[in-house]
């Protein structure tokens, strides 16, 4: 190669040192630049082609190498819209091209960068500190589902949130087994903790069938009112047994042996029959001889008594039952069995007393307008009192009714609950159709109760235990604010409470993101080498948070000092060839 060959050599490494102190001089001024790479240096020889034995060393050429895989320290900020991506990919941004009408125009062209320093400008854009728009996938606002697949300018509305109605009420809670209302504390009674029907309805007595013919008394021989071979059918509401009657075969469900000694009397043949219609479902029903008759009572208001009669007992012509009359008292099994659907104003004290409260919550309008809705229960009947545990939950519908108006209205069916403390049946919701509160009209709410949220266990303080209560209506909200959540969706803040997710943040990524073109402002193009985008919106970015540039100010530091080293050595080569070629002009002296 000689000496022009070796001086030429020199010169392409010092150009070489020259470009790889441009590429330190770079990183090191963007340093503090968000989201860049730095571009290190990659040194080529250059071999001649010539014999394998007079191979030389050859030249050196510098060539750029990306860093845009490597991520920067993730720092965090106090701005909510700025966004870092954790692990890879770029933003997808757009450029302006200009204004139309106050407006902004776009490119229409993709970029992508790591600069996430977006804020809102003034027609509602995020925009980064390069000014390049970001781009992403529009959320419904009714589902909350993305809407679309091809990335958009996002743009934010200050619109007011328009109100919505409540429709459902998360409701879950525990029951005391035994309620301990104000009535109960007052008299420690058996039954005190029960709601009494009588002190707000006006009941009418029971459903009853009465026998006429002559006078019988409890311990006349069963034989006064039937004979063997006598039929008897008896219905209670939808509830019919048919009786037969025998004398010396012993009494085997509903055939009755009258001169069994169990059931050889009036009263415990009236006995037997008031078993076997309780078993069959009539459970409110009695039958027995008072006052000389013979009276079977449904244990209702509702149920209807019936009978179907062929017997010839001695004293009576059978049971000589008449068409259903009225018992002339109200027994506390009707009591028990009424359902008291409205507390007027008069009544709300005592009904206060015999009840516990279950929570309040506000719930909206399908115009926004507010409505507080205060629950109560009421346990109507327990096992120990003969029935079941059963309640009834009551809303406040109107607080300011005075008089005979009604303030309480009990909602949905009873509520029943088995010895174990789950409910008998299951209840997973109950519906409330057209509900009002103090002349504010709700509409249908749905008590959502899920499949364990009410129980009914023993409590210490006797009170309701509520475990959840929640609603899905809000009122109309002024927007306040916006932000990014960690799975990269874009959050509208609004005066009301509510948050709405508006739009999804979506990242791009590369085969070979080393191969993108660097543009200004941080961002870069999609070139033949990297391949097209391959975009994702499965999350991977960090709100209030930025990535900093990956230059490493020490590493950079240590490049710079062997750099200089480099280029003085090929500083070196040059005086020394040049030496060399003094010499050899020298020769001709």
């Amino acid at each position: 190669m000689g000496i022009y060959g070796a001086l030429s050599t020199a010169v392409t490494g010092l150009t070489a040192q020259s470009f790889s102190l441009e590429n330190i001089s770079g990183n090191i001024s963007n340093s503090q630049t968000i989201g860049f790479k730095r571009i290190d240096t990659d040194f080529v020889d250059l071999i001649p082609d010539t014999a394998q034995k007079r191979q030389t060393a050859g030249s050196v050429l510098a060539q750029s190498r990306s860093t845009n895989n490597l991520q920067g320290d993730v720092q965090g900020s106090s701005t909510e819209t700025h966004m870092a991506i954790n692990g890879d990919g770029f933003f997808v941004v757009e450029p302006s091209s200009g204004q139309s009408d106050g407006d902004t125009v776009f490119s229409g062209a993709n970029y992508y960068s790591r600069r996430g320093d977006f804020e809102l400008d003034k027609n509602g854009y995020l925009v980064n500190g390069s000014g390049y728009y970001l781009k992403g996938l529009p959320i419904d606002a009714t589902t909350q589902n993305i809407s679309g697949s091809v990335p958009q300018v996002l743009r934010i509305t200050n619109a007011f949130l328009p109100a919505a109605g409540t429709s459902r009420i998360n409701y879950e809670l525990n029951l005391p087994q035994l309620p301990k209302t104000a009535r109960y504390q007052e008299s420690q009674a058996a039954g005190s903790e029960l709601l009494n029907a009588r002190d707000f309805l006006s009941l009418t007595p029971d459903q009853a069938a009465t026998a006429t013919g002559a006078t019988v008394t409890g311990t006349d021989p069963a034989s006064t009112i039937a004979m063997a071979g006598d039929t008897l059918d008896v219905t209670v509401g939808a509830t019919t047994v048919n009786f037969t009657f025998n004398s010396g075969g012993g009494t085997v469900g509903n055939d009755i042996d009258l001169t069994d000694a169990a059931s050889d009397t009036v009263d415990e043949l009236l006995g037997t029959i008031q078993a076997q219609l309780q078993a069959a479902g009539a459970t409110g029903a009695t039958v027995a001889a008072s006052g000389g008759v013979i009276t079977i009572t449904a244990g209702n208001t509702t149920d209807s008594v019936t009978i179907t009669d062929n017997t010839t007992g001695s004293a009576l012509t059978g049971f000589a039952l008449a068409d259903v009359t009225t018992d002339p008292t109200v027994s506390s099994t009707a009591a028990l069995a009424a359902r008291v659907d409205e507390i007027a104003a008069d009544d709300v004290d005592e009904f206060l007393a015999q009840t516990i409260s279950g929570g309040a919550i506000t719930v909206y309008a399908d115009n926004g307008a507010p409505a507080n809705v205060q629950l109560r229960w009421a346990k109507v009947n327990s096992i120990d009192n003969g029935g079941a545990e059963r309640w009834n939950l009551f809303v406040q519908t109107d607080g300011s009714a005075t008089g005979t108006a009604p303030a309480w209205t009990r909602v949905g069916d009873d509520y029943q609950f088995s010895a174990n403390g789950s409910p008998q049946p299951a209840i997973d919701n109950t519906d409330i159709t057209g509900l009002t509160i103090n002349g504010i009209d709700v509409g249908d709410i749905r008590l959502q109760h899920g499949a364990n949220g009410l129980t009914q266990f023993a409590d210490v303080n006797g009170t309701a235990e509520v475990t959840a209560l929640s609603q899905n209506g809000y009122a109309a909200g002024e927007f306040i604010s916006i932000a990014i959540s960690d799975n990269g969706r874009v959050v509208a803040a609004y005066d009301n409470g509510q948050q709405l997710e508006v739009a999804q943040v979506v990242t791009a990524n590369f085969n070979a993101v080393n191969q993108l073109k660097r543009l200004d402002g941080g961002v870069f193009a999609a070139t033949s080498e990297s391949g097209e985008p391959i975009l994702d919106n499965g999350g991977g970015i960090l709100g209030a948070s930025l990535e900093a540039s990956n230059t490493d100010i020490s590493n950079e530091f240590t490049k710079l000092i062997i750099t200089q080293q480099a280029y003085a050595a090929g500083t070196r080569i040059v005086s020394t060839a040049d030496q060399m070629l003094q010499e050899a002009l020298n020769m001709v002296r």
